[in-house]
């Protein structure tokens, strides 16, 4: 007799992020909103969990890297794998900075996994080096250094509720072309062809949120038509995509090094969308490989 064809989940999301980012906090909303949930699943029981018989059609995961079986290489080759078999596999990302990071595990006065006899900052430094793949490869980048419990619940629920209820949340992201097309997004806009700030020695070591930098490109006679058209055709959509269902929506800005023109445009459309009651967020690849922040603008590089 033949065996009856196993259901595969149709949709399984990895929930990682570093110590102290609010990775328990996350599985629980998840919870809530319907998803079987396992924490700190161990890799090694990954296949026999996903190709379970039983299994409901949402599944959220919180991978620890305290798991003795835990490695980057053998995670994201499970995302390949299911991407592959034709099964949803999102990964969601709670990122949070050092400094916000130092300040939750002295309140609780946990030590880190990865340091139990080393100063606190040498196990979340290393935490965050050892997560760098898993962050550049995630679908979901959510940056809980100034969330409460309550707001992550609240962005987990725009993302992820299924009760038709949700609002359409977007992320603007500029990246470069020499490291290719950042995965996950909906909409990718090329804007290579405007004026590189690269070439003015005086904006060389700047990035696109410096005013400089922005005023530059904007100057392009190529730009305002440019930016009126893209940014008409972004939000005619928009509408369309809340009604079909679509509660996430990703807009890609992509120059040569991506770090002046497509940050500029990309924090320039941000923030038009949200002067139009769009739930909007930024987020530039390059920037953050170099570990670039707000408080970064207009400093050398």
């Amino acid at each position: 007799m033949t065996e009856p064809a196993k259901q595969p989940t149709a949709r399984v999301v990895f929930v990682m992020g570093p110590s102290g980012a609010g990775r328990s906090t996350a599985i629980n909303v998840f919870e809530d909103l319907g998803f079987d949930t396992i924490h700190n699943l161990p890799l090694s029981l990954f296949d026999r969990v996903v190709s379970g018989s039983g299994m409901r059609p949402a599944l959220a995961l919180g991978i620890d890297v305290r798991n003795r079986d835990f490695s980057v290489d053998a995670l994201l080759s499970a995302l390949e794998q299911m991407t592959t078999a034709g099964i949803a596999a999102e990964l969601v990302y709670l990122d949070c900075t050092t400094d916000v990071l130092l300040r939750r595990y002295s309140e609780t006065r946990r030590r880190h996994p990865l340091a139990p006899s080393e100063p606190l900052a040498v196990g979340i430094e290393r935490e965050i080096e050892l997560l760098q793949p898993i962050r550049e490869r995630a679908d979901h980048l959510i940056d809980t250094s100034n969330m409460t419990p309550h707001d992550l619940k609240a962005e987990i629920e725009r993302r992820f509720a299924d009760d038709g209820a949700a609002e359409l949340v977007l992320s603007v992201e500029s990246f470069s072309y020499k490291r290719g097309l950042p995965r996950g997004v909906d909409m990718i806009f090329d804007v290579r062809f405007l004026a590189n700030p690269h070439w003015e020695p005086e904006l060389r070591n700047l990035d696109g949120r410096a005013p400089d930098v922005a005023a530059y490109v904007s100057a392009d006679a190529r730009f305002s038509d440019f930016f009126t058209k893209m940014s008409d055709l972004v939000e005619s959509l928009l509408p369309a995509f809340k009604a079909e269902g679509k509660t996430y929506l990703s807009v890609g800005l992509g120059c040569t090094g991506g770090q002046h023109r497509s940050v500029a445009v990309a924090e320039k459309l941000a923030n038009a969308l949200a002067k139009k009651g769009w739930q909007v967020s930024t987020r530039h690849r390059e920037l953050e490989r170099r570990g670039l922040t707000a408080s970064d603008v207009g400093t050398s590089q």
